[in-house]
């Protein structure tokens, strides 16, 4: 029987020759990841369901990435620290990134491929709904909660129903000044954010092959914004040559079957994509950039799992580089591998971070979730007020920066930097050639 990749890769975890959607199988897992927000809460149902000096089934299978509320002055943040700083003492889990030592790396859905956690083939899964992002290696990854995940730590399975698949196929070339973020705005407006609500979005085409990894992670990453169970790309020799960079683990890489059945598919010229943003307050809702000028920004925010990348960095930069911005501007680089790159990185012979300062743009801060989810009042880039923001993160709900009054308009790095010169909202084709 033909599968696609989803399917394959949850047969060959569950140890049946074929699986088919709808089936209820018990999957081996080979990462489970979890964080400062959700962990603590698995960490006590592992301890109240399987004991207080129970050991997690598999130490080198477990990764705790702190990264939501690091850099904070809050006592309860701290905490949530701690208590993880702890479980990782007694497990002895390698795989702890302590925050406050050269361990630390920053946004846990970056990081984890960075650090050599994801391979094709296996199935990973985080306490985080945009842990969908590491489908872009060719892994089924998706989120789960902490009851999942705490019977996870204590048994390394979980019983999974497999999801029916959804293709998208994106043809052509894209424009130059078309980005990942523009390409999946445009998805999940056209079918909504229930569209895909419990399958696996599959993505293939020219225009997908032709992404580099950062932009792939930004795709996937937004899945579960269209209700996806997962989202995965094929894995291809840029994705074998990331991985093998970072670790000797062995790896399997499966494909989808040319004839496997799928509940539907949809395709897309992406030559003909217009630069766009999500208007407040969901992901779905689409509109092209050059219908929304007339909306004044008051910040811009160029960070996050899906805007924090070192080519999202650059592609801003290619923007800012020679002009002075209009509205706040915030800078907050996913990991510590990215703030390195800025460092080093250059756009037509200037580096990126003298091409930030002289634009007029905040500080860079340190790796993080930062203003993404909010977080304590002394949160990098949160939102206090009615401050209209043109942000690269992937979520716009009420209050998702901190600020119920604050409407937030999703984009690209190039939108969000070309807004942030004009102080509205601006199609970056203004600004290229």
């Amino acid at each position: 029987m033909s599968m696609t990749i989803t399917e394959k890769i949850l047969a060959r975890a569950s140890g049946k020759a074929v699986v088919k959607p709808g089936d209820n199988i018990w999957v081996k897992v080979d990462i489970l990841l979890t964080h400062d927000i959700c962990g603590p809460g698995t960490i006590g149902i592992f301890q109240g369901e399987f004991g207080k000096r129970a050991k997690v089934w598999d130490r080198e299978k477990v990764v705790i990435i702190p990264d939501h509320y690091i850099f904070t002055a809050d006592e309860k943040a701290h905490r949530n620290v701690d208590i993880l700083r702890q479980f990782a003492r007694e497990q002895g889990l390698p795989y702890f990134y302590d925050p406050g030592t050269p361990e630390y790396r920053g946004v846990c859905h970056v990081a984890l491929p960075q650090a050599g956690h994801v391979r094709p083939g296996e199935v990973i899964f985080g306490t985080d709904s945009h842990t969908c992002t590491h489908g872009a290696f060719g892994a089924f990854s998706s989120g789960i909660g902490n009851t999942d995940a705490g019977f996870i730590l204590g048994t390394g399975k979980l019983l999974v129903k497999v999801p029916r698949t959804i293709r998208f196929c994106l043809d052509n070339r894209k424009p130059g000044y078309i980005m990942a973020k523009d390409m999946i705005l445009r998805m999940i407006g056209d079918i909504g954010v229930d569209g895909a609500t419990f399958c696996a979005m599959e993505f293939c085409g020219e225009a997908i092959n032709q992404l580099n990894l950062d932009e792939r992670m930004t795709i996937c990453n937004m899945a579960v914004e269209a209700g996806a169970k997962n989202g995965i790309i094929a894995p291809d020799q840029a994705v074998f040559d990331f991985v093998k960079a970072r670790t000797q683990k062995p790896f399997e890489p499966l494909y989808s079957d040319p004839s496997a059945p799928v509940q539907g598919e949809r395709r897309y010229d992406v030559s003909g994509f217009e630069p766009c943003v999500a208007k407040p307050h969901s992901p779905d809702s689409y509109a092209a950039a050059r219908e929304c000028g007339n909306v004044r920004v008051d910040r811009a925010y160029i960070g996050s799992c899906t805007g924090g990348k070192l080519t999202d960095f650059i592609a801003a930069a290619g923007i800012l580089k020679g002009r002075k911005v209009k509205a706040d501007t915030f800078l907050v680089p996913a990991t510590r591998e990215v703030a390195d790159g800025l460092a080093t990185a250059t756009v037509d012979g200037k580096p990126l971070l003298a091409i930030f300062e002289e634009s007029g743009c905040a500080k860079v801060a340190p790796p993080s979730c930062a203003a993404c989810l909010g977080g304590p009042v002394d949160t990098f880039g949160r939102t206090s007020g009615r401050e209209t923001v043109i942000s690269t993160t992937n979520r716009n709900f009420i209050g998702r920066m901190g600020s119920k009054d604050a409407p937030i308009y999703l984009a690209s790095p190039l939108t969000a930097a070309a807004s942030a010169v004009t102080g509205h909202i601006t199609d970056p084709r203004e600004f290229m050639q």
